[in-house]
């Protein structure tokens, strides 16, 4: 039984949709940082933010495999009771009710069609976006040299990443890490600013 302090913690968390869909996906399967970035269509540098948050938590643990990616998973299924009991209104709150009712339902019927039309927008951008990144590996010429550089100037290209949000994001050594941004430095290709590394001439915020 949690207290009454573990269960606001618990529920601001879940009051976030984005941590809600990835418990929703971690429920299936353990998945690893990359996976759930692509899958959600989030960015890793928020997607980060959520699983350290849950992590701290105590809601997800993670684990490296073979190849060094770090797989999320849960640690316990989350389920929540809500009961509410409400009296019966009177006859003219009933009238008011119902119309207040109304106006919701219509509202909800507006919002869904929206959405509905976001998630087209969203799947022709999708379709967008891995046409681009097959157009970078034709037209390459050498500058992107394995599946590796491609995936961190995918992540660079959602925003500016630390060198601990490149690590987490791709689940590189520090070696490794350092050796593909190193090469994609010497090509031009990816600078850093500050505590910050960017892709060279483009603002991506």
């Amino acid at each position: 039984m949690l207290d009454s302090d573990e269960a606001s913690r618990l529920l601001d968390i879940l009051g976030n949709r984005n941590r809600r869909r990835i418990i929703s996906m971690l429920r299936q399967k353990p998945c690893f940082v990359t996976e759930l970035s692509e899958r959600l269509m989030l960015s890793p540098k928020a997607l980060i933010e959520h699983l350290q948050m849950m992590e701290e938590q105590e809601l997800l643990k993670s684990y490296l495999d073979e190849r060094r990616r770090k797989y999320y998973y849960l640690t316990g299924d989350i389920a929540i009771s809500v009961s509410v009991q409400r009296a019966s209104p009177p006859a003219s709150e009933g009238r008011e009710q119902n119309g207040r009712f109304l106006h919701i339902l219509e509202n909800l019927r507006r919002l869904v069609h929206a959405r509905e039309a976001l998630i087209g927008d969203l799947e022709h951008l999708e379709r967008d976006i891995e046409q681009k990144i097959n157009d970078l590996y034709q037209h390459a010429n050498g500058m992107i040299r394995n599946d590796t550089e491609m995936d961190l100037i995918v992540a660079l290209a959602h925003s500016d990443l630390s060198w601990e949000d490149l690590q987490e994001y791709s689940s590189l050594s520090p070696q490794d890490l350092g050796k593909a941004l190193s090469a994609l430095e010497e090509r031009g290709i990816v600078e850093q600013r500050e505590h910050q590394f960017t892709l060279r001439d483009v603002h991506a915020e």
